[in-house]
């Protein structure tokens, strides 16, 4: 299965495009057009996009991309660290969720992956952006000591018990 993701550089915060069997140039062209849409409806500006020089990408991706104003750049021959944010994420959902979980089909992989998305940008915290949530702000600290003795900390699990969100309860 061929996952089409992209990465929000700043936030970290992941779109899941699509998923299929065999990407065709119509199948990516419609991937493009629904992420130019999408960051329309979020008033986010993308001046942008880094990608990887796979012979999957048509001249339409670029074309429906620069119509919206994104510059789509290529990544370096032989310059892995180039892409590095998107390659984490991709060790990351694998080593989390697929090493982890048995996929029967595309229509199955949609439903874990969407799952992983949204708790990919709502709840797990990224490090290396003082652990940020993309899509939450942090929590106000605890300075009051009595407030530390009576934490009343509540476990989510997600996917039948693969990923564990952890929240308080007040």
């Amino acid at each position: 299965m061929y996952i089409l993701t992209v990465i929000e550089h700043a936030s970290r915060r992941i779109h899941v495009l699509g998923v299929t069997a065999h990407p065709t140039a119509a199948w990516v062209g419609q991937a493009a057009r629904n992420l130019v849409m999408d960051l329309e409806d979020a008033g986010c500006k993308v001046r942008y996009l880094i990608r990887d020089r796979d012979g999957k990408y048509p001249g339409m991706f670029e074309a429906i991309l620069a119509d919206a104003g994104i510059k789509v750049v290529l990544s370096g021959i032989q310059v892995p660290r180039m892409n590095a944010i998107m390659e984490r994420w991709v060790r990351t959902c694998r080593r989390e969720l697929l090493d982890r979980t048995l996929i029967w089909n595309q229509r199955h992989l949609v439903q874990p992956l969407a799952e992983y998305e949204r708790s990919y940008n709502l709840h797990r915290p990224h490090h290396g952006i003082a652990n940020v949530r993309p899509l939450k702000p942090l929590p106000e600290p605890i300075t009051d000591p009595d407030q530390l003795a009576r934490l009343n900390i509540r476990r989510h699990d997600r996917l039948g018990g693969l990923l564990h969100e952890y929240e308080h309860a007040a």
